[in-house]
């Protein structure tokens, strides 16, 4: 039996890369995403595999519906997407401009939703799995869609309609598709040491920073769960959501 396809948007580094490797490693035919990583790229694809590459910058819509165009014709189906790419900046409220509006939008929101569209356009010409659905979408989200982040107001916008954009695809598309989405918490990537990063580890029940293996493994869990499992949120956050 053929290895189930997936494709990883900004899969060159952090938890893209991550989950890139994890589901590599499940068994899955992986597709790595980048826009300017393509040396970064290279070597996650090397790491599962010799992986096929795909380039598209995100923020335009003739560019996602090329990548997936270029997905069905190299891969032969899509059985899911994980959108993962995203883009983080940190402001006052009073000082956010439209450019920084635009700049975090393009990515965090509006390509995860022409992404998602792109992606169950291919996947419901697809015949169903022994499970009956057609293919899965999971989204990256954020504690940052849930918890307010006064110096972050433009991001967590966005996360918050990444949040609430999976409910609505969820149960647009059900039963052929299920939408879920993980919402992160501290994943640090190094950066423990700096005094915003140290407050919040320090604020999580679980006493330390998250990996980017574990929410790799709650992506796979979605790509493996019952279609049954839609329209779902998990924070993978240590319990800081409760703090």
């Amino acid at each position: 039996m053929p290895a189930r396809t997936v494709l990883v948007t900004g899969a060159a580094r952090r938890i893209g890369r991550a989950i890139a490797i994890h589901l590599s490693r499940a068994g899955y035919r992986v597709g790595i995403h980048y826009h300017q990583s393509r040396a970064e790229a290279e070597a996650v694809a090397a790491e599962c595999g010799e992986a096929e590459l795909f380039c598209a910058n995100l923020e335009q819509v003739a560019e996602i519906e090329r990548l997936f165009r270029e997905v069905g014709e190299r891969f032969g189906r899509l059985d899911a997407l994980v959108n993962n790419a995203a883009r983080f900046t940190r402001f006052d409220p009073l000082e956010i401009r439209e450019s920084d509006w635009d700049f975090i939008h393009s990515v965090n929101l509006k390509a995860v939703f022409f992404c998602c569209q792109a992606a169950a356009r291919l996947m419901r010409t697809q015949a169903p799995g022994a499970d009956g659905s057609q293919g899965r979408i999971v989204n990256l989200s954020s504690m940052g869609g849930i918890r307010p982040w006064p110096e972050h107001a433009h991001y967590c916008a966005s996360k918050a309609g990444v949040i609430h954009l999976t409910k609505a695809l969820a149960v647009a598309w059900a039963p052929q598709i299920p939408v879920n989405s993980v919402a992160p918490g501290v994943i640090p990537f190094g950066e423990e040491s700096k005094p915003e990063v140290a407050a919040l580890i320090r604020r999580t029940p679980a006493r330390r920073a998250g990996t980017g293996e574990e929410i790799a493994a709650a992506v796979g869990y979605f790509l493996e769960a019952s279609p049954f499992v839609t329209g779902q949120i998990l924070a993978v956050d240590g319990g800081l959501i409760h703090r």
